[in-house]
């Protein structure tokens, strides 16, 4: 069954993740990755770019709603498009293993579907049943020919191993390919490129991504064996014969499914990193409510008391969302630890209020 799913059609599939820092040269590696596969290997790649297919609203670090503003971290409102194009390339791999027609799939975001199904028309991989491309029931046809490996390419930044944990899921679910390269790039050379786009993202992103990053490990991490740490400065992708192999040894060696004894053993883990997030969100709002009294306890104002809960409520967010991407062992001492980290933070934003009387 798993070798059916792997060719249906006589097609073998594989994904490669394209991983680094923003402006480290991820995607024109992927125009070049592409190029090279198809003259070398007669092998068909998609490169799914996500900057072009996640809206421009996913860069907006704050809206306004009902007279009040609120605040997102970037990144998490990123983490939000991205899970919802990994939804979409599933529900085409679905189609394509089982050789349906495409349809749109159910709880869809408008924008972000229509940029993902307008892609894979470029791609030439589907095209319209009927001339109501727009409708909501629209039908699309799968090219199923010519019979050759297919490589979807994403591109992005991936700076957990979380992130890149979960398109090892879908390749492990449908047995396909999986392999990781990750651009490595000093973050000044990522920084001077920046500056130079149309839209640069603020640099304390870029910073705060160069603290974030998790580089493949594949001695720790198993499942990161297919991996490959390119320097951008030493040579391109399309010289690196090294690169080419990873990707042949990926498509003729895709994941296996799970057996039964170890699906038990990953819910559980996920069963108990739940637990461990719910602890520390409940601890973290101890310290929250504690910050919050010994400010009030110095007769700071209605509006600094204000704008201090605001920084400390981005603070809390971003430090369970980095906690909740963190592959920690030792899940047992995580309440304690960040509890203590947290309160160092908070104490900090506290001292800067109170240097102000």
């Amino acid at each position: 069954m798993a070798e059916e799913l792997r060719r249906a059609g006589g097609h073998q599939l594989g994904l490669c993740l394209l991983c680094g820092l923003p402006a480290a040269g991820k995607t024109t590696a992927a125009q070049a990755l592409s190029r090279v596969l198809r003259e070398r290997k007669g092998w068909r790649c998609v490169p799914l770019a996500y900057d072009d297919l996640i809206p421009p609203e996913a860069f907006d670090q704050s809206k306004e709603s009902s007279g009040q503003r609120e605040q997102q971290p970037l990144m998490s409102h990123w983490r939000l498009y991205r899970h919802e194009l990994l939804l979409y390339l599933e529900h085409f791999l679905q189609n394509f293993i089982k050789g349906c027609h495409y349809s749109p799939p159910p709880n869809r975001t408008e924008t972000t579907w229509k940029r993902f199904a307008c892609y894979l028309k470029e791609q030439e991989l589907i095209y319209p049943r009927t001339g109501t491309e727009d409708s909501a029931s629209c039908q699309y046809l799968i090219d199923f020919i010519p019979l050759r490996p297919i490589y979807f390419i994403l591109d992005d930044n991936f700076y957990y191993r979380s992130m890149r944990y979960e398109v090892y899921q879908l390749a492990r679910q449908y047995t396909l390919g999986f392999c990781q390269l990750f651009l490595d790039c000093q973050a000044d050379v990522c920084l001077e490129r920046n500056s130079r786009r149309k839209q640069p993202l603020p640099e304390e992103t870029i910073h705060a991504m160069v603290q974030k990053m998790e580089v493949p490990n594949p001695e720790k991490y198993a499942w990161e064996q297919n991996s490959f740490i390119l320097k951008t400065t030493e040579c391109s992708v399309e010289d690196n014969l090294q690169v080419l192999d990873l990707l042949s040894t990926a498509l003729e060696n895709p994941v296996k499914p799970l057996e039964e004894n170890t699906e038990v053993k990953e819910r559980d883990r996920a069963i108990c990193a739940a637990s461990v997030l719910h602890q520390a969100d409940q601890a973290v709002r101890r310290a929250v409510s504690q910050t919050m009294k010994t400010a009030k306890d110095n007769n700071l104002t209605p509006k600094e008391m204000k704008s201090l809960a605001d920084e400390l409520n981005m603070l809390k967010v971003e430090f369970l969302e980095d906690l909740r991407h963190r592959e920690n062992e030792k899940n047992n001492q995580l309440n304690i630890s960040v509890t203590s980290l947290f309160s160092q933070q908070a104490d900090g934003i506290v001292k800067k209020y109170l240097s102000e009387k």
